[in-house]
């Protein structure tokens, strides 16, 4: 059991003891005096002691954990034990409206004020007061909705006894319709205390949203980086909680990881202004107006699992043309390899538009595994110096350079320098021309990958 499981039921207990003791000495008091009013506290005490108890055990139910059979939990078994409570009091304001209206016409009863029955009420307002506010204290703390219908009626309870307490005053001093009309106030109080209990406990049965709070949710999650537009958003209670279901747009060229981060921002905002609330959300991909061309291929490409490069868009007479590569496997079918790359087209005019010129090459994938070794240093200072005598002037501070001798030939790897201000296809055809000499002097060369990092502002001082 959590602590604020505990708390609640300890709460409850404490209602049980204090409601019992306060419906003996009412009852007690009112049969010797002969008070409507004091009686219907006696009445109205006893029927919150057998909800009372109702309450505790909803309690219980409702602190368990969801099941197979409750996936949502238990928490509106508190609802429902608020139901209950309801119907006991409209059914304790009609007796007493009845017996009421009998002494106030026909019927004259002995009203016995003595000092006994002064201090059972006092002594009664004294503990309505202090459960009232210890219920309502812990009832805000972990939202049960049962504690709050307990506080309501200890907050009855006070107000009916002050009324009771008055009309015994007016009967002490000669006016005995006083008692009965004490218990009219009290039988309407009990109405309207157990109207506004019912308003709110069917509100939660029948699933209301909270008002204010929904569009409250709404601007959070509207407000979170990379959230396009919200779908839907529904919100209810369930016992101390609000459960929701959301559903969020974004962008659908976002990987999945930066999906994933968006859908946890949306939690943790949404936790972090209302706790309470427990939404599960579901992330759905939207295409954006400005989403490129180029944007929109690569996605295709992603989700067949399939690598293309060398993407081209042209706007010829109008119409959009578009070309690119196809990596697949060099050990692959034709007749396989031109079944993806034509999938690959077809999804393109889907998405593109059916006007649209695709032509696909496919490119065989380079061995990803190469057995290799370390070729001798003469040969990899000769490379690196061809490198640093073929670089022009963007080209700068050949470094890490590294030759293997592979059964393909030699793969070459180096690290360069750029100006940072350049732009990268300004650096890729620099490095593609010193690429290109170099293996023309080297055609035992099967492949150069080179890593152009940005030159140091210090290194361009120095060169200027």
């Amino acid at each position: 059991m959590d602590a604020t499981q505990h708390i609640k039921q300890r709460a409850a207990l404490a209602s049980i003891g204090a409601s019992t003791a306060l419906t003996i000495a009412k009852l007690v008091a009112g049969l010797f005096s002969g008070s409507l009013a004091l009686l219907s506290e006696a009445g109205h005490n006893l029927v919150d002691t057998g909800i009372t108890i109702i309450t505790f055990f909803a309690i219980r139910i409702a602190g368990k954990p969801a099941d197979e059979d409750h996936p949502y939990g238990h928490g509106k078994v508190e609802a429902v034990a608020a139901l209950i409570e309801t119907g006991f009091l409209f059914a304790l304001s009609a007796f007493i409206l009845f017996e009421a209206a009998q002494r106030l016409t026909h019927k004259s009863v002995a009203v016995d004020a003595n000092v006994w029955v002064f201090g059972v009420l006092i002594v009664s307002i004294i503990v309505d007061l202090s459960r009232w506010h210890t219920l309502s204290r812990i009832a805000r703390a972990t939202k049960s909705e049962a504690l709050a219908a307990d506080a309501l009626h200890f907050s009855s309870d006070l107000i009916g006894t002050g009324l009771a307490l008055c009309g015994l005053v007016a009967a002490h001093f000669g006016f005995i319709q006083g008692d009965a009309i004490a218990a009219l106030g009290v039988a309407f109080f009990i109405v309207i205390a157990g109207y506004r209990l019912g308003r709110r406990t069917v509100d939660t049965l029948i699933d209301t949203a909270p008002k204010e709070l929904t569009e409250r949710v709404r601007e959070i999650v509207a407000a979170v980086p990379g959230v396009s537009a919200i779908d839907t958003l529904r919100l209810r209670p369930a016992g101390p909680e609000i459960l929701g279901d959301i559903g969020i747009f974004v962008p659908r060229t976002l990987p999945l990881e930066r999906v994933d981060a968006i859908a946890a921002s949306v939690k943790a905002a949404i936790a972090a202004v209302h706790p309470d609330v427990n939404v599960t959300l579901t992330t759905m991909p939207m295409a954006h107006d400005d989403e490129t061309v180029l944007e929109c291929l690569l996605l295709i490409a992603a989700k067949r699992h399939t690598t293309i490069h060398n993407v081209i868009v042209q706007e010829v007479d109008g119409r959009t043309s578009v070309g690119f590569d196809v990596e697949v496997d060099g050990r692959m079918p034709l007749g396989r390899a031109h079944e993806i790359a034509s999938q690959l087209e077809a999804d393109a005019r889907h998405e593109l538009g059916p006007d649209i010129e695709v032509d696909s090459h496919i490119e065989p994938l380079e061995e990803r595994e190469l057995s290799g070794q370390n070729a001798p240093p003469a040969t990899r200072e000769a490379i690196a110096a061809a490198l640093a005598r073929f670089a022009d002037c963007s080209i700068v501070e050949i470094h890490s350079v590294r030759v293997r001798e592979t059964p393909v030939g030699l793969v070459v790897n180096y690290h360069c320098r750029a100006d940072p201000d350049l732009s990268v296809d300004k650096v890729h055809l620099c490095v593609d021309e010193m690429e290109r000499r170099v293996m023309a002097d080297f055609p035992n060369i099967a492949r150069l990958i080179g890593h152009a990092e940005p030159l140091r502002r210090t290194a361009t001082r120095r060169r200027g």
